[in-house]
């Protein structure tokens, strides 16, 4: 890697802190440090081993689920190197948003012969339906809810939303209009001329990462096992749910938060991690925080003493799982150093 690689990746990360520690002072500025501290020592650490447990076993589901989504490709990886090079993804996202999710392709392409770039079409997908997962949860969370909750996601979530799609339809619609109109153009005149191209190596390598790509969102509709897929999905989502739960009876301020409130906690949560910065610091402890004193009415310093417990356990054990999954891939098959010759 060269200098100027080096420096853009390193100024991504600075970028992407700073945002990070800004949430962060967004989020404490206005706590009392000192109540924030009693709730720490006060709490019932107990709780995270279930939560934690919960973790793992959405890790383990997810696994065999990206499993399902390799084997349209005509590969078969064991299910322990699915599962390491998934821990190694999420441990490489708390350097650089995002880029996990090309190292965990990188890590199982190469452990089992299988095309990066198709591995990549695999992870959109379950991207895509992460994703959808998580609107139809806040779909049913605005139509079942009271109209504090509502009141909340439109003025936290919708009208923030709202504004940035007028601000760009209103000031800046010809400019994407335009940039838009050339991109189709573009793409139209590489699919005419796609085999002129193809002599020159840097479009035929575009060529090749493309057709991978394609060929990976493809798995979706090739699935062998499409209940098998629907049940993983659920059962994700089921163990996330119980593993959010369970931390709130860690403090004796959120044990009374019921089973779907914390569902509402898990989505907000979710929003908050999706935001681009290394783990979702600051995002999710401001996101979380806030949405407790709205349904559950709690101080703000007990909803920022959950969000820390919550969020830093499952950092701290993701870590310590991506670590050890770095040692299954590439330590423990060191071959033993052999001995010396002779007497």
């Amino acid at each position: 890697m060269n200098f100027r690689k080096i420096l853009i990746q390193a100024l991504k990360f600075i970028g992407f802190l700073a945002v990070g520690i800004l949430l962060l002072w967004l989020s404490f500025k206005d706590v009392d440090f000192r109540n924030l501290s009693k709730d720490l020592k006060e709490a019932d650490y107990l709780w995270l081993i279930p939560a934690l447990l919960f973790g793992l076993l959405a890790f383990l589901l997810r696994a065999r689920r990206w499993q399902l989504l390799i084997h349209p490709l005509g590969s078969h990886p064991s299910f322990w190197h699915t599962f390491h090079a998934m821990m190694i993804g999420y441990l490489a996202n708390m350097a650089l948003p995002r880029i996990g999710e090309i190292t965990r392709c990188v890590v199982l392409g190469k452990k089992e012969k299988i095309a990066v770039d198709k591995l990549v079409g695999t992870v959109i997908v379950e991207r895509t339906i992460d994703f959808l997962s998580v609107m139809a949860f806040l779909l049913i969370i605005v139509f079942t809810s009271s109209n504090i909750i509502n009141e909340f996601l439109k003025e936290s979530l919708f009208i923030p939303f709202r504004e940035k799609v007028f601000s760009v339809i209103d000031f800046s619609w010809i400019f994407y209009a335009a940039l838009a109109l050339a991109g189709i153009i573009a793409l139209s005149l590489l699919f005419r001329y796609r085999k002129n191209l193809r002599k020159i190596r840097f479009f035929s390598k575009i060529f090749d990462i493309m057709k991978g790509v394609i060929s990976g969102l493809k798995t979706i509709t090739n699935l062998e096992r499409k209940w098998e897929f629907v049940i993983l999905t659920i059962l994700i989502w089921i163990s996330y749910a119980f593993m959010t739960w369970v931390v709130f009876f860690c403090l004796e301020s959120t044990s009374g938060v019921t089973f779907w409130d914390s569902m509402i906690v898990l989505v907000v949560g979710g929003l908050g991690m999706a935001v681009p910065v290394q783990a979702g610091f600051g995002a999710f402890h401001y996101a979380v925080s806030r949405v407790l004193v709205v349904i559950h009415g709690v101080s703000l310093e007990d909803g920022l003493t959950y969000a820390l417990i919550s969020h830093e356990s499952q950092i701290i054990f993701e870590i310590i799982i991506g670590i050890i999954s770095i040692w299954f891939m590439y330590g423990r098959h060191r071959k033993d150093p052999q001995p010396p010759m002779g007497g």
